[in-house]
């Protein structure tokens, strides 16, 4: 059985940034994407359709009058805790941001998701730290005391209201993307491992080993999973999961060229 993280964790150093003590003296990594293209990054939505709408009209009104590439890389973490997990994944699927790459990595949520599908009594656990809000998101489990020996009604009853489509959607999203010298990631990555050699369930589950790691990768990673107040800047990583059920702040790192920015719901620019 996949071992569940906890549901939260310690907050780190709420700084992150590269002159932190908590930092120590990491060499950090010159940022660059390719010329000619904008790329915007967002955290972990977690069944807010509110925060995703409003972050995405933040994104088309700051990319307007752009002319080169535009890209949105999606951090994975669509379903659980809020209450919409269907209404985001129906988003994603049907009203894209028009005119933009969209890439969508597969966060420790969704693949929970699966597992349960798969092997619902091994899985049982997502129950626990969000399934049950998505499932009643998808009208499933409705009037019914989620047991444990009900798990496999669960399942049947979830897999019978869950549109192909978003099965497909699901089974389609990324581990990881690369681009510039940027690495994306859900949860991380294992340091001291090529990238190459990374485990897909490190990309999803990490946090202390690399949340601590002082080490400089081959890449500035960017990841969310572990919840923050705020964005952390750190020389070898950028982790922009501001716990946005809970907090209503959803984070999207805006990346060009050298520079990084942030759009933030409720902020603005920031």
């Amino acid at each position: 059985m996949k071992k569940f993280v906890e549901r939260l964790l310690g907050k780190p150093d709420k700084t992150g940034r590269a002159d932190s003590p908590a930092t120590g003296n990491i060499e950090a990594i010159e940022p660059h994407l390719p010329a000619g293209t904008r790329l915007y990054s967002i955290g972990d939505i977690h069944g807010r359709l509110d925060l995703l709408e409003e972050l995405h009209e933040l994104i088309r009104a700051d990319a307007a009058g752009f002319e080169g590439r535009k890209a949105v890389v999606y951090l994975g973490d669509y379903i659980d805790r809020g209450a919409q997990s269907r209404q985001v994944i129906d988003r994603l699927i049907e009203q894209p941001l028009e005119g933009f790459d969209a890439i969508h990595l597969m966060g420790n949520h969704e693949q929970a998701m699966l597992d349960f599908l798969a092997h619902p009594e091994a899985a049982a656990a997502w129950l626990g730290f969000g399934g049950q809000v998505t499932l009643l998101s998808y009208g499933a489990g409705l009037g019914r005391i989620q047991l444990a020996h009900q798990v496999e009604i669960l399942r049947d009853e979830l897999e019978t209201k869950l549109p192909p489509s978003h099965l497909e959607f699901l089974a389609s999203c990324r581990p990881m993307h690369v681009e510039g010298s940027y690495c994306f990631a859900h949860a991380g990555i294992r340091p001291g491992l090529p990238l190459e050699q990374q485990r897909p369930e490190d990309l999803m589950w990490i946090r202390d080993e690399f949340i601590s790691s002082r080490e400089v990768h081959s890449h500035i990673v960017v990841h969310g999973h572990s919840i923050t107040e705020e964005v952390e800047w750190m020389p070898n990583r950028i982790g922009i999961d501001t716990g946005a059920y809970a907090s209503g702040l959803l984070t999207a790192l805006v990346l060009e060229d050298g520079d990084q920015r942030l759009l933030q719901t409720g902020r603005g620019h920031a």
